[in-house]
């Protein structure tokens, strides 16, 4: 069966990281067929068309959070709407922390912080590094450019927990219910093509991170059984 997914590609997303995103969407067992939506002012995916789509995902950006809200806030209460009506929501990095309510889509029970600045981190600057994650009990090393935590308050509901930081056990992947849908978020990036580790003379974990980021996609699709 065949799933429409729909990957932001815009001002508010950082160079290749919509089309790693993207191809590990296609590369999962979902099936999806995906389309690229966005542009330099805000999203433009309309209601219908998020509508139709079984997944929109939010790729990582650029350096400022503020800057990247502005350039998307106009889709807010579309996305909201999407969410809450049953839709899933998918962010990477940026895609992380805009899914919380301090300058995001307030898709979260709770909100996001820097794990760089967050106590006991072991990465403390913003270049593209390695970080050790434990994901569903498992020490990972995974692609990272200053991506998010997310703390969750104690009374949430239906929050399941996939992976930690390992060194200061802050959480950098979970899924948690918004309305009727289901929320995916992760700090590091499980997409990271080869290229990327390359480039910053980094050992490459493309292949064990994208068996993660599937992990996530699975986690975030869940039991749905709306006929995409």
């Amino acid at each position: 069966m065949t799933r429409k997914a729909l990957v932001y590609r815009g001002p508010a997303a950082c160079h290749g990281c919509s089309e790693a995103l993207a191809d590990l969407l296609r590369g999962s067992r979902w099936g999806f067929d995906v389309d690229y939506v966005g542009d330099d002012k805000a999203l433009t995916a309309a209601k219908g068309t998020l509508t139709a789509a079984a997944l929109y995902a939010q790729p990582g950006g650029g350096k400022s959070v503020k800057r990247a809200y502005r350039q998307t806030k106009g889709s807010t209460g579309t996305i909201r709407d999407y969410v809450r009506a049953g839709g899933r929501y998918l962010g990477i990095c940026m895609g992380g922390y805009l899914a919380g309510h301090w300058r995001g889509f307030g898709l979260l029970p709770g909100d996001t912080d820097q794990f760089i600045t967050s106590p006991g981190a072991d990465v403390t600057k913003k270049k593209d590094t390695l970080v050790e994650v434990d994901w569903q009990g498992r020490r990972h090393n995974m692609f990272f450019q200053d991506g998010p935590i997310f703390r969750v308050p104690p009374a949430s509901q239906g929050v399941t927990v996939l992976a930690r930081y390992a060194s200061n056990r802050e959480i950098a992947a979970m899924i948690v219910p918004f309305g009727l849908g289901r929320v995916g978020v992760c700090g590091p990036h499980p997409e990271a093509p080869r290229e990327w580790y390359e480039a910053h003379n980094l050992t490459a974990e493309h292949e064990s991170s994208a068996r993660l980021g599937h992990d996530l996609i699975d986690a975030l699709m869940g039991d749905r059984d709306k006929p995409w």
